[in-house]
């Protein structure tokens, strides 16, 4: 219901901002990118870590600046599944060396993420956001726990790829606060973000400079396809982990139950669901 102080917006008028904020968002990735502050760290972050030949003393220098990044940092590399024997580590560089630079660039991409996603701006979007944070998280341990038990690739890149498979959605919220008729009708951006995320999300990842492989493997991540009895590549375990969580639906329809159905996906990624499970509680005791 409309007060005085939310003023009943018509449907004219959602359709002009909404086309008007893609038409922006276009003009933007056409040129320089404006992102939130908090994403100049993790871009920041990036920057420092693409060298794996570089001490780790010189990428303790750069974290040091960004104390919930390490506080973060330390919290991982000390939980059960860093840490299963129990030998605590107790500063940053002992972090690093424990949980390595991959999983090092993941937390700095999730802190990143959850700081958008809790910014005042976004109260109005609060549900919606909420959802994609949690299935950002549950996608990126699918990832991970899929490459870790079925394939040879880097289970802690494919949880990177499953991390930010939905970034573009993550941009598209952050880029609707600034119009009033999206704040006052958030629901209304539900269908757009679904139409639009995937697209976006590619542009977003090519100017953070997030490696060719993960930009590949998030491309048509909801166009579905065969499944296959064993994924071949990181396209398809972030197809698979993101299908497995429920993410066909994560946009068309939030208010779905998404632990009644299995979208048709066969052993022997079911039997990974309890590690999923696991796995994704590991993380949100981290980042939650």
């Amino acid at each position: 219901m409309s007060t005085a102080l939310e003023p009943d917006i018509t449907g004219d008028e959602l359709n002009k901002q909404r086309f008007q904020m893609l038409e922006d968002i276009a003009k933007e990735l056409s040129g320089e990118v404006v992102f939130p502050t908090c994403f100049d760290v993790a871009t920041r972050i990036r920057k420092a870590l693409r060298d794996a030949d570089q001490p780790i003393s010189k990428i303790v220098d750069q974290l040091r600046f960004e104390p919930l990044i390490g506080s973060k940092l330390l919290s991982m590399a000390n939980s059960v599944a860093f840490n299963p024997n129990g030998n605590e580590v107790r500063d940053v560089k002992g972090a690093v060396s424990r949980l390595g630079l991959e999983i090092v660039r993941s937390t700095a991409m999730a802190i990143t993420m959850n700081q958008m996603l809790r910014s005042r701006d976004m109260v109005g979007f609060g549900e919606m956001a909420q959802h994609l944070w949690n299935h950002s998280m549950q996608t990126a341990s699918a990832t991970y726990v899929i490459a870790k038990r079925l394939t040879r690739i880097n289970p802690d890149e494919a949880m990177m790829a499953g991390l930010v498979h939905d970034l573009g959605a993550f941009y598209m919220l952050y880029r609707a606060t600034q119009y009033s008729a999206l704040r006052t009708r958030p629901e209304s951006m539900k269908y757009v973000i679904a139409q639009w995320h995937e697209s976006i999300g590619l542009t977003v990842l090519n100017v953070l400079g997030m490696p060719e492989d993960i930009i590949e493997a998030v491309r048509d991540h909801d166009v579905l396809r065969a499944i296959p009895e064993k994924p071949r590549n990181l396209s398809d375990v972030v197809f698979i982990g993101n299908l497995l969580v429920g993410g066909r639906y994560e946009w068309m329809h939030l208010d779905m139950d998404e632990t009644n159905g299995d979208h048709g996906i066969g052993e022997p990624y079911l039997a990974l669901q309890d590690e999923i499970k696991a796995h994704a509680a590991e993380m949100n005791a981290v980042f939650g």
